[in-house]
């Protein structure tokens, strides 16, 4: 029951939310073709399930690959810069490419690079997605107690049992912070990629976004929003619920 409790404000809000959207546009009687109603939204997701399904499925293996190559990467790299302050001044700055690199403008070529499937949509959520997994974990790795540090070192430990005994379960908070962001940051580089890949191969939510912006069919346009945002959502909970095990009995963040 306490799991309901602690999600029973948001759903009241939702709601809430909700209704005064629906009564707003009904009361300003805004055209469907500008704003849709809630109620208008849902129909669409009813009346164009098999196609969601379908596009949904498409995008969360992209989206997954992404992810999960940025999760492995990330990490990899935070470790590799926090192991010398020479290393992650030298090469850090380069990793500021993934966050500012104008993800639009490169996704036509990585259609070119790669292929235009499933190969350059995954490469477009990684590198929209990697980032904040670099940062994070580097953040955490960086602010490791000096205290526990100097004794571990007082105990003979090498740099190898450091890391894995001491600086990365102290990092464990910012990493999981980043996988958060990160998961978001993959279905949005996603959806980006497949407006650019789109082809007759390539049935993800960006080309059916594409294609219902095109006639017009606004309603269905916010179902296959609605749905990426779900996804979105669902890959963090994931990751929340992965994490909350591994930080509860410590941390006070899942404590709360």
């Amino acid at each position: 029951m306490k799991w309901l409790l602690n999600i029973l404000p948001t759903i009241v809000v939702f709601i809430l939310l909700i209704a005064a959207a629906e009564a707003y546009i009904r009361w300003r009687h805004i055209p469907q073709y500008l704003l849709p109603t809630p109620s208008a939204v849902a129909q669409a997701v009813v009346d164009n399930r098999a196609e969601l399904a379908s596009a949904l499925w498409q995008t969360t293996r992209a989206a997954l690959l992404g992810f999960g190559a940025s999760a492995i990467f990330g990490i990899g790299i935070a470790i590799v810069l926090a192991s010398s302050r020479v290393v992650g001044r030298a090469f850090y700055p380069y990793t500021i490419f993934f966050q500012t690199v104008p993800v639009v403008a490169i996704a036509p070529m990585l259609v070119f690079w790669f292929d235009p499937g499933l190969k350059s949509v995954a490469v477009c959520a990684f590198m929209v997605s990697a980032f904040p997994v670099i940062t994070n974990t580097l953040a955490g790795l960086m602010s490791t107690e000096p205290a526990l540090t100097d004794l571990f070192r007082l105990y003979r430990s090498g740099p190898m049992a450091r890391l894995i005994k001491l600086r990365l379960p102290w990092a464990l908070p910012n990493i999981l912070t980043g996988l958060r962001i990160s998961a978001g940051l993959a279905v949005i580089g996603a959806v980006v990629g497949e407006f650019a890949a789109a082809d007759l191969n390539q049935q993800g939510l960006g080309p059916k976004i594409q294609a219902w912006a095109k006639n017009g069919d606004t309603a269905e346009v916010f179902a296959a929003i609605v749905i990426a945002s779900l996804l979105g959502l669902l890959m963090l909970s994931i990751i929340n619920l992965l994490g909350y095990p591994l930080l509860r009995h410590w941390h006070a963040s899942a404590k709360q």
